[in-house]
């Protein structure tokens, strides 16, 4: 009896020590800063073949250097409009025709995390008929959606996230791991 007393006493020590223990710091994002035309060209066999029927969008990581981004989008049915509150996004259309709705305002409108919102569609806005080698702007707290895909019916995007306003070079110095021998 005495001994189970002994362990169970030990036992809540530690879980007491460790409680008390502050939480480890989120891990540093990984720096990928190229990617290869073969290498695209596969993520786009992988999205076509592994992307279900019912996912609008399959996205891939092509380049990342926190906190910017860029991802491979395999869209082959409509999603979900989008407002990014704190992002300003580009894309480059790299295969595919759609209709690119921009402006305007969500339709059912629902907080899809802390700094973006989601809809069903958009009322007003402005469309644009968007194809291979074309790039869009779309600023921080602008309603997107591509709201008809043409053609063959999938519309294959790079998408770039960028922090707005821009991060504090401070900020995101703390992103970037040390180089080997350097300070």
């Amino acid at each position: 009896m005495r001994a189970i007393v002994i362990t169970l006493a030990f036992t809540l020590l530690a879980a007491a020590a460790a409680a008390q223990q502050p939480a480890p710091p989120p891990p540093v994002p990984a720096i990928k800063t190229y990617t290869s035309s073969a290498d695209v060209a596969a993520l786009i066999v992988k999205a076509k073949n592994e992307r279900k029927a019912d996912q609008a969008v399959f996205s891939q990581p092509l380049l990342s250097l926190a906190p910017y981004n860029a991802i491979v989008e395999y869209r082959g049915i409509i999603g979900p409009a989008a407002v990014h509150e704190r992002e300003m996004e580009i894309f480059y259309i790299v295969e595919g025709t759609a209709t690119m709705v921009t402006g305007g305002k969500l339709v059912k409108e629902t907080r899809a995390n802390p700094t973006n919102l989601s809809g069903t569609a958009i009322e007003g806005g402005t469309s644009q008929t968007v194809s291979k080698g074309d790039f869009i702007v779309v600023p921080e707290n602008t309603p997107h959606w591509f709201s008809v895909i043409s053609g063959n019916g999938v519309l294959v995007d790079v998408s770039i996230h960028l922090p707005r306003p821009v991060p504090p070079f401070a900020e995101m110095e703390r992103l970037v791991p040390p180089v080997a021998g350097k300070p």
